[in-house]
């Protein structure tokens, strides 16, 4: 099963939410190395390229996960939640997936500040579009990380509702999310 049905997630949802979450981890791991280094690190220059190109990447996978959802829909919400769990997970996700979409201005903003083109693979660069403009690198800067930290805070929210569903509520809120349509009958109940 690809697609999501109104009772439970397809294949192409599921994997594109674990290929969000393991990137965004991942990133965030790698931001917070990158900032460990000098300008004499020998990775100084390797790994915020690497950095840069998977957050690209992960955007595009956002954007595509974004129109998914719009055209395919998600599953109802399961019976058995509360009707502040419904809003707060909506208001979770929405922002999850705002913070995410503003991430990727502010990592171009870092690099193309100083007049720079944005590399994406050596397939094509993507022009400086705002130049000249006093700290605008350290701004955007500070406005990345804070929203890093924000999305794994907001993640962390979200995986403890999935906890909290899985081993409290001992629905099959996380199920849903790992195993398409195997448990669409006891969705019912």
């Amino acid at each position: 099963m690809l697609k999501n049905t109104s009772d439970s997630y397809g294949w192409v949802s599921i994997v594109l939410h674990w290929l969000t979450a393991i990137t965004v981890v991942t990133l965030f791991a790698l931001g917070l190395w990158m900032e460990s280094f000098d300008y004499d690190h020998p990775l100084y220059k390797t790994v915020p390229h690497i950095h840069k190109r998977i957050g690209f990447c992960l955007m595009c996978v956002i954007i595509f996960r974004l129109m998914w959802r719009t055209f395919v829909g998600v599953p109802h919400s399961m019976t058995n939640h509360l009707k502040w769990e419904k809003i707060t997970s909506k208001v979770v996700h929405g922002v999850l997936y705002f913070v995410m979409l503003l991430m990727l201005p502010t990592g171009y903003l870092i690099t193309t500040a100083k007049g720079q083109s944005l590399d994406v693979f050596n397939w094509f660069s993507l022009p400086p579009l705002i130049t000249g403009v006093d700290n605008l690198e350290e701004l955007a800067g500070e406005i990345h990380e804070i929203l890093a930290f924000t999305i794994m805070g907001i993640a962390f929210i979200h995986a403890c509702g999935a906890l909290k569903h899985h081993y409290i509520d001992k629905d099959i809120t996380l199920l849903r999310m790992i195993f398409p349509g195997k448990h669409q009958r006891k969705l019912k109940t």
